[in-house]
Protein backbone atom coordinates (compact mmCIF):
# COMPACT_ATOMS: atom_id res chain seq x y z
CA UNK A 1 0.00 0.00 0.00
CA UNK A 2 2.66 2.27 0.85
CA UNK A 3 4.32 1.75 -3.13
CA UNK A 4 0.73 3.01 -4.21
CA UNK A 5 0.66 6.35 -2.08
CA UNK A 6 3.97 6.70 -3.38
CA UNK A 7 2.62 6.32 -7.19
CA UNK A 8 0.15 8.72 -6.59
CA UNK A 9 2.06 11.36 -5.01
CA UNK A 10 4.14 10.96 -8.03
CA UNK A 11 1.18 11.16 -10.23
CA UNK A 12 0.28 14.34 -8.52
CA UNK A 13 3.70 15.99 -9.09
CA UNK A 14 3.64 14.81 -13.11
CA UNK A 15 0.26 16.46 -13.73
CA UNK A 16 0.91 19.29 -11.55
CA UNK A 17 4.13 20.49 -14.29
CA UNK A 18 1.71 20.96 -17.07
CA UNK A 19 -0.85 23.20 -15.30
CA UNK A 20 1.99 25.43 -14.37
CA UNK A 21 3.21 25.34 -17.71
CA UNK A 22 0.09 27.05 -18.65
CA UNK A 23 0.36 29.66 -16.48
CA UNK A 24 4.28 30.33 -17.18
CA UNK A 25 2.91 30.60 -21.22
CA UNK A 26 0.01 32.82 -20.66
CA UNK A 27 2.78 35.26 -18.10
CA UNK A 28 5.69 34.85 -20.83
CA UNK A 29 2.64 35.87 -23.42
CA UNK A 30 1.59 38.74 -21.36
CA UNK A 31 5.07 40.41 -20.73
CA UNK A 32 5.31 39.18 -16.99
CA UNK A 33 8.81 37.82 -17.00
CA UNK A 34 8.97 37.80 -12.97
CA UNK A 35 5.89 35.04 -12.87
CA UNK A 36 8.23 33.05 -15.61
CA UNK A 37 11.09 32.74 -13.21
CA UNK A 38 9.05 32.16 -10.07
CA UNK A 39 6.65 29.40 -12.16
CA UNK A 40 10.27 27.84 -13.70
CA UNK A 41 12.03 27.21 -10.13
CA UNK A 42 8.18 25.52 -8.68
CA UNK A 43 8.30 23.51 -11.93
CA UNK A 44 12.43 22.30 -11.29
CA UNK A 45 11.03 21.69 -7.62
CA UNK A 46 8.42 19.24 -8.40
CA UNK A 47 10.76 17.92 -11.06
CA UNK A 48 13.31 16.78 -8.48
CA UNK A 49 10.57 15.58 -5.51
CA UNK A 50 8.35 13.83 -8.52
CA UNK A 51 12.55 11.81 -9.73
CA UNK A 52 12.92 10.72 -5.82
CA UNK A 53 8.99 10.01 -4.90
CA UNK A 54 8.95 8.07 -8.28
CA UNK A 55 12.54 6.32 -7.44
CA UNK A 56 10.70 5.24 -3.45
CA UNK A 57 7.29 4.05 -5.54
CA UNK A 58 9.04 1.47 -8.05
CA UNK A 59 11.58 -0.15 -5.36
CA UNK A 60 8.49 -0.61 -3.09
CA UNK A 61 6.22 -2.18 -5.66
CA UNK A 62 8.87 -4.44 -7.72
CA UNK A 63 9.60 -5.61 -4.41
CA UNK A 64 6.26 -6.87 -4.01
CA UNK A 65 6.94 -9.12 -6.90
CA UNK A 66 10.22 -10.36 -5.80
CA UNK A 67 8.30 -11.14 -2.47
CA UNK A 68 5.39 -12.56 -4.25
CA UNK A 69 8.21 -14.97 -6.45
CA UNK A 70 9.95 -16.08 -3.31
CA UNK A 71 6.76 -17.21 -1.72
CA UNK A 72 5.42 -18.84 -4.86
CA UNK A 73 8.91 -21.02 -4.99
CA UNK A 74 8.68 -22.12 -1.54
CA UNK A 75 5.04 -23.15 -2.10
CA UNK A 76 5.87 -24.56 -5.46
CA UNK A 77 9.49 -27.04 -3.90
CA UNK A 78 7.18 -28.23 -0.72
CA UNK A 79 4.12 -29.17 -2.84
CA UNK A 80 6.39 -30.97 -5.07
CA UNK A 81 7.93 -32.88 -2.42
CA UNK A 82 4.41 -34.30 -1.42
CA UNK A 83 3.41 -35.20 -4.70
CA UNK A 84 3.91 -38.90 -5.86
CA UNK A 85 4.65 -40.84 -8.72
CA UNK A 86 2.02 -40.35 -10.99
CA UNK A 87 2.73 -36.86 -11.26
CA UNK A 88 6.45 -37.02 -12.60
CA UNK A 89 5.42 -39.41 -14.88
CA UNK A 90 2.93 -37.22 -16.53
CA UNK A 91 5.18 -34.17 -16.00
CA UNK A 92 9.22 -35.01 -17.23
CA UNK A 93 11.53 -33.11 -15.03
CA UNK A 94 12.78 -30.59 -17.33
CA UNK A 95 9.21 -29.24 -17.83
CA UNK A 96 8.99 -28.84 -13.84
CA UNK A 97 12.62 -26.63 -13.85
CA UNK A 98 11.03 -24.61 -16.47
CA UNK A 99 7.94 -23.89 -14.66
CA UNK A 100 9.97 -23.48 -11.38
CA UNK A 101 12.40 -21.08 -13.12
CA UNK A 102 11.13 -19.11 -15.96
CA UNK A 103 7.47 -19.38 -15.32
CA UNK A 104 8.28 -17.73 -11.91
CA UNK A 105 10.14 -15.37 -13.64
CA UNK A 106 7.05 -14.14 -15.82
CA UNK A 107 4.82 -14.06 -12.70
CA UNK A 108 7.33 -12.13 -10.86
CA UNK A 109 7.80 -9.62 -13.71
CA UNK A 110 3.68 -9.23 -13.77
CA UNK A 111 2.80 -8.79 -10.31
CA UNK A 112 6.09 -5.92 -9.65
CA UNK A 113 6.13 -4.52 -13.48
CA UNK A 114 2.85 -5.23 -14.55
CA UNK A 115 0.71 -4.19 -11.38
CA UNK A 116 3.09 -1.11 -11.55
CA UNK A 117 2.14 0.21 -14.36
CA UNK A 118 -1.17 -1.07 -14.27
CA UNK A 119 -1.62 1.85 -10.87
CA UNK A 120 0.20 4.12 -12.22
CA UNK A 121 -2.25 4.15 -15.49
CA UNK A 122 -5.11 4.52 -13.43
CA UNK A 123 -3.60 7.47 -11.56
CA UNK A 124 -2.12 8.78 -14.64
CA UNK A 125 -5.51 8.91 -16.64
CA UNK A 126 -7.65 10.30 -13.76
CA UNK A 127 -5.65 12.57 -12.34
CA UNK A 128 -4.98 14.03 -16.08
CA UNK A 129 -8.36 13.79 -17.21
CA UNK A 130 -9.74 15.69 -13.83
CA UNK A 131 -6.86 18.49 -15.01
CA UNK A 132 -8.48 18.50 -18.50
CA UNK A 133 -11.88 18.46 -17.86
CA UNK A 134 -11.31 21.61 -15.56
CA UNK A 135 -9.52 23.32 -18.55
CA UNK A 136 -12.21 22.18 -20.92
CA UNK A 137 -14.60 19.74 -21.44
CA UNK A 138 -15.59 20.35 -24.47
CA UNK A 139 -11.26 19.82 -25.79
CA UNK A 140 -11.39 16.59 -23.61
CA UNK A 141 -14.65 15.11 -25.46
CA UNK A 142 -12.37 15.53 -28.58
CA UNK A 143 -9.17 13.71 -26.44
CA UNK A 144 -11.17 10.61 -25.74
CA UNK A 145 -12.94 10.02 -29.07
CA UNK A 146 -10.43 7.57 -29.70
CA UNK A 147 -10.67 5.52 -26.76
CA UNK A 148 -13.52 3.07 -27.43
CA UNK A 149 -11.58 1.99 -30.77
CA UNK A 150 -8.42 1.48 -28.28
CA UNK A 151 -10.15 -0.72 -26.18
CA UNK A 152 -11.56 -3.06 -28.85
CA UNK A 153 -7.73 -3.42 -30.07
CA UNK A 154 -6.40 -3.79 -27.21
CA UNK A 155 -8.95 -6.66 -25.85
CA UNK A 156 -8.61 -8.50 -29.36
CA UNK A 157 -4.73 -8.63 -29.11
CA UNK A 158 -5.07 -9.70 -25.76
CA UNK A 159 -6.73 -12.49 -26.49
CA UNK A 160 -3.77 -13.50 -29.26
CA UNK A 161 -1.15 -12.61 -26.70
CA UNK A 162 -2.57 -14.55 -24.38
CA UNK A 163 -2.65 -17.55 -26.23
CA UNK A 164 1.31 -17.15 -28.16
CA UNK A 165 2.20 -16.48 -24.69
CA UNK A 166 0.76 -19.68 -23.66
CA UNK A 167 2.33 -21.76 -26.47
CA UNK A 168 5.89 -20.38 -25.99
CA UNK A 169 5.77 -21.33 -22.33
CA UNK A 170 5.11 -24.61 -23.40
CA UNK A 171 7.56 -24.76 -25.97
CA UNK A 172 10.36 -23.77 -23.71
CA UNK A 173 9.97 -26.15 -21.27
CA UNK A 174 9.76 -29.36 -23.59
CA UNK A 175 13.29 -27.63 -24.83
CA UNK A 176 14.30 -27.36 -21.16
CA UNK A 177 13.02 -31.27 -20.73
CA UNK A 178 15.16 -32.24 -23.78
CA UNK A 179 18.19 -30.61 -22.42
CA UNK A 180 18.13 -32.32 -19.32
CA UNK A 181 17.27 -35.20 -20.91
CA UNK A 182 20.38 -34.77 -23.02
CA UNK A 183 22.57 -34.28 -19.77
CA UNK A 184 21.22 -36.99 -17.41
CA UNK A 185 21.89 -39.66 -20.10
CA UNK A 186 25.69 -38.17 -21.45
CA UNK A 187 27.21 -41.07 -20.86
CA UNK A 188 25.01 -43.46 -22.47
CA UNK A 189 24.94 -41.16 -25.58
CA UNK A 190 28.52 -41.33 -25.95
CA UNK A 191 28.33 -44.77 -25.40
CA UNK A 192 26.14 -45.51 -28.47
CA UNK A 193 27.60 -42.32 -30.28
CA UNK A 194 24.28 -41.32 -31.13
CA UNK A 195 25.33 -37.71 -30.60
CA UNK A 196 24.49 -36.50 -33.90
CA UNK A 197 20.95 -37.92 -33.56
CA UNK A 198 20.46 -36.18 -29.98
CA UNK A 199 21.77 -32.88 -31.68
CA UNK A 200 19.00 -33.24 -33.98
CA UNK A 201 16.31 -33.69 -31.40
CA UNK A 202 17.60 -31.05 -29.85
CA UNK A 203 17.26 -28.80 -33.25
CA UNK A 204 13.66 -29.68 -33.39
CA UNK A 205 12.65 -28.93 -30.14
CA UNK A 206 15.01 -25.40 -30.33
CA UNK A 207 13.38 -24.87 -33.89
CA UNK A 208 9.92 -25.07 -32.48
CA UNK A 209 10.64 -22.95 -29.65
CA UNK A 210 12.04 -20.66 -31.27
CA UNK A 211 8.95 -20.38 -33.83
CA UNK A 212 6.53 -20.20 -30.95
CA UNK A 213 8.48 -17.40 -29.19
CA UNK A 214 8.91 -15.18 -32.68
CA UNK A 215 5.47 -15.77 -33.34
CA UNK A 216 5.01 -13.65 -29.97
CA UNK A 217 7.51 -11.20 -30.71
CA UNK A 218 5.79 -10.43 -34.21
CA UNK A 219 2.52 -10.46 -32.10
CA UNK A 220 3.60 -7.77 -29.70
CA UNK A 221 5.74 -5.86 -32.83
CA UNK A 222 2.32 -5.58 -34.73
CA UNK A 223 0.38 -4.53 -31.53
CA UNK A 224 2.83 -1.35 -30.24
CA UNK A 225 2.47 0.90 -33.34
CA UNK A 226 -0.87 -0.11 -33.67
CA UNK A 227 -1.82 1.41 -30.36
CA UNK A 228 0.46 4.36 -30.53
CA UNK A 229 -1.62 5.14 -33.66
CA UNK A 230 -4.39 5.09 -32.32
CA UNK A 231 -3.40 7.38 -29.40
CA UNK A 232 -2.40 9.95 -31.72
CA UNK A 233 -5.99 10.56 -32.92
CA UNK A 234 -6.29 12.24 -29.97
CA UNK A 235 -3.57 14.61 -29.87
CA UNK A 236 -4.15 15.51 -33.62
CA UNK A 237 -7.71 16.01 -32.68
CA UNK A 238 -7.24 18.28 -29.76
CA UNK A 239 -4.48 20.24 -31.95
CA UNK A 240 -7.13 20.57 -34.68
CA UNK A 241 -9.74 21.85 -32.42
CA UNK A 242 -7.74 23.79 -30.15
CA UNK A 243 -6.47 25.57 -32.48
CA UNK A 244 -9.91 27.05 -33.38
CA UNK A 245 -10.07 27.51 -29.41
CA UNK A 246 -7.65 29.92 -29.30
CA UNK A 247 -8.63 32.26 -32.06
CA UNK A 248 -11.95 32.31 -30.65
CA UNK A 249 -10.49 33.40 -27.27
CA UNK A 250 -12.31 30.33 -25.61
CA UNK A 251 -9.24 29.04 -24.17
CA UNK A 252 -5.63 30.57 -23.92
CA UNK A 253 -2.07 29.70 -25.75
CA UNK A 254 -1.08 28.39 -22.70
CA UNK A 255 -4.32 26.50 -21.89
CA UNK A 256 -3.73 24.57 -25.27
CA UNK A 257 -0.01 23.75 -24.81
CA UNK A 258 -0.93 22.58 -21.28
CA UNK A 259 -3.74 20.40 -22.82
CA UNK A 260 -1.35 18.94 -25.33
CA UNK A 261 0.83 18.39 -22.01
CA UNK A 262 -1.44 16.21 -20.51
CA UNK A 263 -2.84 14.58 -23.95
CA UNK A 264 1.09 13.76 -24.71
CA UNK A 265 1.35 12.46 -20.25
CA UNK A 266 -1.34 9.74 -21.49
CA UNK A 267 0.55 8.67 -24.73
CA UNK A 268 3.07 6.86 -22.52
CA UNK A 269 0.71 5.12 -20.50
CA UNK A 270 -1.29 4.28 -23.49
CA UNK A 271 1.82 2.87 -25.60
CA UNK A 272 2.79 0.97 -23.39
CA UNK A 273 -0.57 -0.45 -23.02
CA UNK A 274 0.57 -2.88 -25.73
CA UNK A 275 3.87 -3.81 -23.59
CA UNK A 276 2.27 -4.19 -20.08
CA UNK A 277 -0.87 -6.08 -21.85
CA UNK A 278 1.96 -8.33 -23.16
CA UNK A 279 3.55 -9.22 -19.56
CA UNK A 280 0.47 -9.43 -17.77
CA UNK A 281 -1.12 -12.33 -20.54
CA UNK A 282 2.65 -13.91 -20.53
CA UNK A 283 2.44 -13.51 -16.47
CA UNK A 284 -0.79 -15.07 -16.72
CA UNK A 285 -0.13 -17.88 -18.81
CA UNK A 286 2.87 -18.65 -16.80
CA UNK A 287 1.17 -18.35 -13.46
CA UNK A 288 -1.87 -20.98 -14.92
CA UNK A 289 1.45 -23.23 -15.34
CA UNK A 290 2.37 -22.73 -12.24
CA UNK A 291 -0.80 -23.75 -10.26
CA UNK A 292 -1.26 -27.23 -12.44
CA UNK A 293 1.89 -27.78 -10.23
CA UNK A 294 0.11 -26.56 -6.95
CA UNK A 295 -3.17 -27.77 -7.74
CA UNK A 296 -1.88 -30.98 -8.76
CA UNK A 297 -2.90 -33.74 -5.69
CA UNK A 298 -0.31 -35.93 -3.90
CA UNK A 299 -0.39 -39.74 -4.24
CA UNK A 300 -0.14 -39.94 -0.86
CA UNK A 301 -2.65 -37.85 1.83
CA UNK A 302 -1.83 -37.60 5.62
CA UNK A 303 -4.98 -38.40 7.24
CA UNK A 304 -7.08 -35.72 9.23
CA UNK A 305 -7.17 -38.10 12.90
CA UNK A 306 -3.23 -39.33 11.72
CA UNK A 307 -1.19 -39.88 15.01
CA UNK A 308 2.85 -40.93 15.32
CA UNK A 309 3.88 -44.30 14.95
CA UNK A 310 3.99 -46.35 18.67
CA UNK A 311 5.50 -50.12 18.95
CA UNK A 312 7.98 -52.01 18.41
CA UNK A 313 7.83 -51.99 14.95
CA UNK A 314 5.79 -55.07 13.84
CA UNK A 315 3.96 -55.29 9.81
CA UNK A 316 0.44 -57.01 8.85
CA UNK A 317 -0.24 -57.40 5.64
CA UNK A 318 -3.52 -58.38 5.48
CA UNK A 319 -5.15 -59.79 1.55
CA UNK A 320 -3.00 -56.22 -0.26
CA UNK A 321 -3.74 -56.17 -4.02
CA UNK A 322 -2.66 -53.50 -5.97
CA UNK A 323 -2.12 -52.87 -9.92
CA UNK A 324 -1.07 -49.95 -12.14
CA UNK A 325 -3.74 -48.69 -13.94
CA UNK A 326 -5.71 -52.18 -14.96
CA UNK A 327 -2.46 -54.23 -14.94
CA UNK A 328 -2.50 -56.37 -11.55
CA UNK A 329 0.63 -56.51 -9.87
CA UNK A 330 -0.18 -58.05 -6.29
CA UNK A 331 -3.08 -60.11 -5.49
CA UNK A 332 -3.90 -61.48 -1.83
CA UNK A 333 -0.65 -60.69 -0.30
CA UNK A 334 -0.84 -62.03 3.18
CA UNK A 335 1.75 -61.93 6.04
CA UNK A 336 3.39 -61.12 9.10
CA UNK A 337 7.01 -59.87 9.66
CA UNK A 338 7.10 -59.72 14.02
CA UNK A 339 9.12 -56.88 15.52
CA UNK A 340 12.83 -57.04 15.94
CA UNK A 341 13.14 -60.02 13.40
CA UNK A 342 14.19 -59.94 10.22
CA UNK A 343 12.04 -61.40 6.97
CA UNK A 344 12.71 -61.74 3.27
CA UNK A 345 10.50 -60.98 0.44
CA UNK A 346 12.11 -63.60 -2.25
CA UNK A 347 11.04 -63.49 -6.19
CA UNK A 348 11.82 -63.39 -9.72
CA UNK A 349 12.00 -60.66 -11.72
CA UNK A 350 9.07 -59.20 -12.10
CA UNK A 351 7.13 -61.09 -9.61
CA UNK A 352 5.65 -57.47 -7.32
CA UNK A 353 8.62 -57.48 -4.91
CA UNK A 354 9.61 -53.69 -5.75
CA UNK A 355 5.72 -52.88 -4.95
CA UNK A 356 5.11 -54.48 -2.12
CA UNK A 357 8.11 -52.96 -0.52
CA UNK A 358 7.10 -49.52 -1.62
CA UNK A 359 3.51 -50.22 -0.20
CA UNK A 360 5.04 -51.47 2.97
CA UNK A 361 7.35 -48.04 3.06
CA UNK A 362 4.05 -46.01 1.98
CA UNK A 363 6.48 -44.36 -0.74
CA UNK A 364 3.97 -45.47 -3.12
CA UNK A 365 -0.51 -45.20 -2.17
CA UNK A 366 -0.91 -47.67 0.15
CA UNK A 367 -5.06 -49.00 -0.09
CA UNK A 368 -6.60 -48.34 3.27
CA UNK A 369 -7.31 -51.23 5.80
CA UNK A 370 -4.31 -53.50 4.30
CA UNK A 371 -0.98 -52.75 5.78
CA UNK A 372 -0.52 -52.74 9.08
CA UNK A 373 1.93 -51.12 11.86
CA UNK A 374 1.99 -52.58 15.14
CA UNK A 375 -1.88 -52.89 14.66
CA UNK A 376 -2.46 -49.45 13.51
CA UNK A 377 -3.81 -48.86 9.84
CA UNK A 378 -0.78 -47.66 7.89
CA UNK A 379 -2.72 -44.78 5.98
CA UNK A 380 -3.57 -43.35 9.48
CA UNK A 381 -0.03 -42.53 10.44
CA UNK A 382 1.36 -39.13 10.42
CA UNK A 383 3.88 -39.53 7.10
CA UNK A 384 6.54 -37.91 9.00
CA UNK A 385 6.38 -39.92 12.07
CA UNK A 386 6.06 -42.63 9.39
CA UNK A 387 9.43 -41.75 7.81
CA UNK A 388 11.57 -41.61 11.25
CA UNK A 389 10.25 -45.30 11.93
CA UNK A 390 10.45 -47.19 8.81
CA UNK A 391 13.63 -46.81 6.91
CA UNK A 392 13.73 -47.44 2.87
CA UNK A 393 16.66 -48.20 0.75
CA UNK A 394 15.31 -48.21 -2.44
CA UNK A 395 16.26 -50.49 -5.16
CA UNK A 396 17.87 -47.54 -7.18
CA UNK A 397 20.08 -45.10 -4.84
CA UNK A 398 20.03 -42.02 -6.22
CA UNK A 399 22.84 -39.33 -4.39
CA UNK A 400 23.40 -36.38 -4.84
CA UNK A 401 26.49 -34.37 -5.99
CA UNK A 402 27.54 -33.90 -3.07
CA UNK A 403 30.11 -35.05 -0.97
CA UNK A 404 30.04 -38.84 0.59
CA UNK A 405 29.24 -37.18 4.22
CA UNK A 406 27.28 -35.01 3.25
CA UNK A 407 25.20 -38.10 1.16
CA UNK A 408 25.18 -40.46 4.37
CA UNK A 409 24.33 -37.73 6.61
CA UNK A 410 21.83 -36.53 4.47
CA UNK A 411 18.66 -36.88 7.38
CA UNK A 412 21.09 -34.87 9.72
CA UNK A 413 20.69 -30.95 10.07
CA UNK A 414 24.19 -30.60 9.70
CA UNK A 415 27.11 -32.92 8.97
CA UNK A 416 30.33 -31.11 10.29
CA UNK A 417 29.94 -31.68 14.07
CA UNK A 418 31.63 -34.35 15.62
CA UNK A 419 28.36 -35.91 16.98
CA UNK A 420 27.21 -36.03 13.37
CA UNK A 421 30.74 -36.94 11.83
CA UNK A 422 30.86 -40.25 14.53
CA UNK A 423 27.21 -41.04 13.52
CA UNK A 424 28.30 -41.23 9.94
CA UNK A 425 31.13 -43.67 9.84
CA UNK A 426 28.86 -45.62 12.21
CA UNK A 427 26.51 -46.15 9.26
CA UNK A 428 29.38 -46.36 7.00
CA UNK A 429 30.63 -49.29 9.24
CA UNK A 430 27.04 -50.71 9.26
CA UNK A 431 26.64 -50.77 5.33
CA UNK A 432 30.57 -52.54 4.63
CA UNK A 433 31.66 -49.30 2.77
CA UNK A 434 33.93 -47.22 5.78
CA UNK A 435 37.17 -49.14 4.40
CA UNK A 436 36.34 -47.89 0.84
CA UNK A 437 35.43 -44.27 1.49
CA UNK A 438 38.68 -43.83 3.94
CA UNK A 439 40.94 -45.20 1.20
CA UNK A 440 39.31 -42.25 -1.49
CA UNK A 441 41.75 -39.45 -1.53
CA UNK A 442 39.40 -36.91 0.19
CA UNK A 443 37.55 -39.83 2.43
CA UNK A 444 34.57 -38.77 3.25
CA UNK A 445 35.19 -35.31 1.23
CA UNK A 446 34.85 -37.22 -1.91
CA UNK A 447 32.30 -35.35 -3.98
CA UNK A 448 30.16 -38.44 -5.70
CA UNK A 449 29.37 -36.43 -8.66
CA UNK A 450 25.66 -36.16 -10.03
CA UNK A 451 23.71 -39.75 -9.05
CA UNK A 452 26.94 -40.92 -8.03
CA UNK A 453 28.52 -41.36 -11.16
CA UNK A 454 32.51 -41.49 -9.69
CA UNK A 455 31.55 -44.69 -7.40
CA UNK A 456 31.08 -47.91 -9.12
CA UNK A 457 27.23 -49.86 -8.52
CA UNK A 458 28.15 -51.42 -5.87
CA UNK A 459 29.47 -48.63 -3.85
CA UNK A 460 26.49 -46.41 -4.83
CA UNK A 461 24.27 -49.07 -3.20
CA UNK A 462 26.30 -49.68 -0.15
CA UNK A 463 26.42 -45.22 0.77
CA UNK A 464 22.59 -45.25 -0.07
CA UNK A 465 22.14 -48.08 2.50
CA UNK A 466 24.03 -46.46 4.91
CA UNK A 467 21.99 -43.15 4.54
CA UNK A 468 19.05 -45.56 5.51
CA UNK A 469 20.58 -47.06 8.36
CA UNK A 470 22.02 -44.04 9.90
CA UNK A 471 18.44 -42.63 11.24
CA UNK A 472 18.15 -45.81 13.06
CA UNK A 473 14.52 -46.37 12.27
CA UNK A 474 12.44 -49.24 14.35
CA UNK A 475 12.16 -50.59 10.67
CA UNK A 476 13.97 -51.06 7.73
CA UNK A 477 12.87 -52.37 4.50
CA UNK A 478 15.76 -52.85 1.65
CA UNK A 479 14.82 -53.10 -1.74
CA UNK A 480 17.25 -55.61 -3.30
CA UNK A 481 20.65 -53.80 -2.21
CA UNK A 482 22.77 -56.73 -3.58
CA UNK A 483 21.96 -56.78 -7.28
CA UNK A 484 25.13 -54.88 -7.94
CA UNK A 485 27.66 -56.12 -5.58
CA UNK A 486 30.14 -59.49 -6.03
CA UNK A 487 29.39 -62.35 -4.15
CA UNK A 488 32.37 -61.23 -1.33
CA UNK A 489 31.00 -57.81 -0.88
CA UNK A 490 27.25 -59.34 -0.52
CA UNK A 491 28.33 -61.44 2.21
CA UNK A 492 29.86 -58.39 3.87
CA UNK A 493 27.07 -56.17 3.62
CA UNK A 494 25.12 -59.64 5.16
CA UNK A 495 26.86 -59.63 8.04
CA UNK A 496 26.70 -56.24 8.47
CA UNK A 497 22.83 -56.42 8.22
CA UNK A 498 22.32 -59.27 10.38
CA UNK A 499 24.35 -57.11 13.70
CA UNK A 500 22.06 -54.29 12.46
CA UNK A 501 18.82 -55.72 12.61
CA UNK A 502 19.41 -56.43 16.31
CA UNK A 503 16.76 -54.46 18.19
CA UNK A 504 14.94 -53.49 14.90
CA UNK A 505 12.37 -55.28 12.12
CA UNK A 506 14.20 -55.85 9.02
CA UNK A 507 12.48 -56.76 5.80
CA UNK A 508 15.23 -57.56 2.74
CA UNK A 509 13.91 -57.48 -0.91
CA UNK A 510 15.54 -59.80 -2.84
CA UNK A 511 16.20 -62.33 -5.79
CA UNK A 512 18.64 -63.97 -4.11
CA UNK A 513 18.50 -67.01 -2.08
CA UNK A 514 21.74 -66.55 -0.46
CA UNK A 515 20.53 -63.42 1.28
CA UNK A 516 17.00 -64.58 2.35
CA UNK A 517 18.44 -67.62 4.18
CA UNK A 518 19.90 -65.81 6.44
CA UNK A 519 16.40 -63.93 7.52
CA UNK A 520 14.41 -65.87 10.15
CA UNK A 521 11.52 -66.00 7.75
CA UNK A 522 10.54 -65.99 4.01
CA UNK A 523 7.92 -64.79 2.29
CA UNK A 524 8.59 -65.99 -1.83
CA UNK A 525 6.36 -64.16 -4.61
CA UNK A 526 5.45 -65.48 -8.11
CA UNK A 527 3.11 -63.09 -10.08
CA UNK A 528 2.26 -60.88 -7.51
CA UNK A 529 0.76 -63.63 -5.12
CA UNK A 530 2.27 -65.65 -1.79
CA UNK A 531 3.23 -68.82 -3.08
CA UNK A 532 5.30 -70.27 -0.12
CA UNK A 533 6.51 -68.80 3.72
CA UNK A 534 8.40 -70.18 6.33
CA UNK A 535 12.34 -70.48 7.01
CA UNK A 536 14.95 -71.41 4.54
CA UNK A 537 15.44 -74.92 6.03
CA UNK A 538 11.63 -75.52 5.87
CA UNK A 539 11.09 -74.25 2.30
CA UNK A 540 14.30 -76.27 0.96
CA UNK A 541 12.32 -79.28 2.41
CA UNK A 542 9.56 -78.46 1.02
CA UNK A 543 10.67 -79.01 -2.77
CA UNK A 544 8.43 -76.30 -4.09
CA UNK A 545 9.33 -73.13 -5.91
CA UNK A 546 11.71 -72.18 -3.29
CA UNK A 547 13.67 -75.52 -3.44
CA UNK A 548 13.30 -75.13 -6.96
CA UNK A 549 14.71 -71.69 -6.96
CA UNK A 550 17.73 -72.39 -4.58
CA UNK A 551 18.92 -75.67 -6.99
CA UNK A 552 19.05 -73.62 -9.95
CA UNK A 553 21.01 -70.50 -8.10
CA UNK A 554 23.42 -73.25 -6.90
CA UNK A 555 24.47 -74.64 -9.69
CA UNK A 556 25.02 -71.60 -11.31
CA UNK A 557 26.99 -70.03 -8.81
CA UNK A 558 29.17 -73.63 -9.23
CA UNK A 559 29.09 -73.37 -12.75
CA UNK A 560 30.66 -69.87 -12.17
CA UNK A 561 33.30 -70.83 -10.26
CA UNK A 562 34.05 -73.20 -12.70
Amino acid sequence: MQGIGLLLVTNALDKGIPWLLRDAIDALVGGRLGAVARTAALVATLAISMAVVRTMSRTRVFNVGRDVEYELRNDLLAHLHRLGPSFFQRVPTGETMSRAINDLTQVRVMVGFGVLNIVNSIFAYTIALGCMLAMSPELTLWAVLPFPLLVLVARLMGKAMFSRSQASQEALGALSSRVQESLAGVRLVRAFGVEAEQEQLFEVANQRALEKNMSLVVLRGVMWPLLVGVASLGTFLVLFHGTAMVRSGTLSVGGLVAFLAYVESLKWPTMGLGYIMAVLQRGRASFLRVCEILDAEPDIKESQHAENPAGEGELRVQDLSYAYGERSVLSGVTFTAPANRSLAILGRTGSGKSTLAGLLARVVPTPTGHVFLDGDDLTELRIRGLRDTVGFAQQEPFLFSDTIARNIGYALPETDSPVAIERIRAAARAASVLDEIEDLPEGFATVVGERGVQLSGGQKQRIALARALLPQPRVLIMDDPLSAVDAKTEARILDALEAASKGRTVILVTHRVAAASRCDSIVVLDQGRVVEQGDHATLVGGGGFYAQLAARQRLEEELGAL
